[in-house]
């Protein structure tokens, strides 16, 4: 299986835990240990890490449609139905997609920093006008090391190494010409229409000071989700476009209001209010017992 999966922790629950552009599943490591005390959880590499076995592909290749059948192909091989879905940046739409196609694969889907365009428009806000777009695409043809090194410290958005270097040694390792077509696919697409229908509940995570994907993008997105059957809007108070690296006890703080709790992160917001100390910092050491999937 190329995408490398395995599955970790024991547990009634099945979590899916998917990354996005330039990453790996490394980046989930500061919140699997807790994750996977009480849940199964499922991890893997898409075809462009270089954790993945290599794929010969045309930069044309590479669509959210395609993604989204291979996230199904793999759930359906690991025989994984009803799981909650946990889809960074891109693959939150990856998973959005895969959940319209297949609804019975999926409880919840929690989308961190995910986004449905990342151009600006007359009547939309993403967060990059075309011509950053256009300028980004020059500089990955042209030098695409030093394009990564200065992606990857604004997307992390701090210089602590443990938060740095997984997400550094994944975006220093991918061919440029696949994160050039990658790039293309992200932030020339648009995937705005696939939220009108989504079914499944979702939780959108976003962070106050993510240049990428700011909490506007989530507000629209939770408020274009009509036919969604529940969905509620998170906001990190902190940096950068990965939480998980970066404020993973507050990530597991949510991740705990929707799979602990049971109920959605809006359902919850009185009580918090009311009694903000009442829930458990989540705890992030632990050991983990890893299967790998042949």
């Amino acid at each position: 299986m190329y995408l490398n999966p395995r599955i970790v922790g024991c547990g009634e629950r099945t979590l899916v835990l998917s990354h996005g552009y330039g990453a790996s599943q490394a980046i989930w490591d500061k919140v699997l240990p807790h994750l996977s005390k009480s849940n199964k959880v499922l991890l893997f590499d898409w075809d462009f890490s270089s954790a993945a076995a290599p794929k010969d592909e045309e930069e044309e290749g590479y669509t959210f449609s395609r993604f989204a059948d291979e996230l199904v192909a793999l759930m359906d091989e690991v025989n994984l139905k009803g799981a909650v879905y946990v889809g960074h940046s891109m693959a939150g739409m990856v998973g959005c997609i895969a959940s319209v196609r297949r609804p019975d694969l999926f409880t919840h889907l929690v989308l961190v920093g995910a986004s449905p365009r990342y151009m600006n428009s007359e009547d939309y806000e993403g967060g990059f006008d075309k011509s950053d777009i256009d300028e980004m695409l020059k500089n990955i043809l042209s030098d695409f090391h030093s394009w990564a090194k200065g992606f990857v410290a604004l997307a992390v958005g701090t210089t602590d190494p443990s938060a740095v270097e997984p997400l550094a040694r994944s975006f220093f390792a991918m061919d440029p010409r696949v994160a050039h077509g990658l790039a293309r696919m992200l932030f020339l697409g648009d995937q705005r229409e696939v939220l009108d229908r989504v079914v499944v509940p979702c939780t959108m995570v976003h962070v106050s000071g993510d240049f990428a994907a700011p909490p506007s993008v989530g507000r629209y997105m939770q408020g274009r989700m009509k036919r969604c059957a529940s969905a509620a809007l998170e906001t990190i108070d902190s940096v950068g476009h990965f939480p998980q690296l970066v404020a993973p006890e507050e990530m597991l703080r949510i991740l705990d209001i929707v799979l602990g709790e049971g109920r959605l992160a809006a359902d919850v917001v009185e009580e918090k209010s009311g009694n903000e100390g009442s829930l458990a910092e989540a705890e992030v050491n632990g050991d983990v017992d890893a299967v790998a999937m042949s």
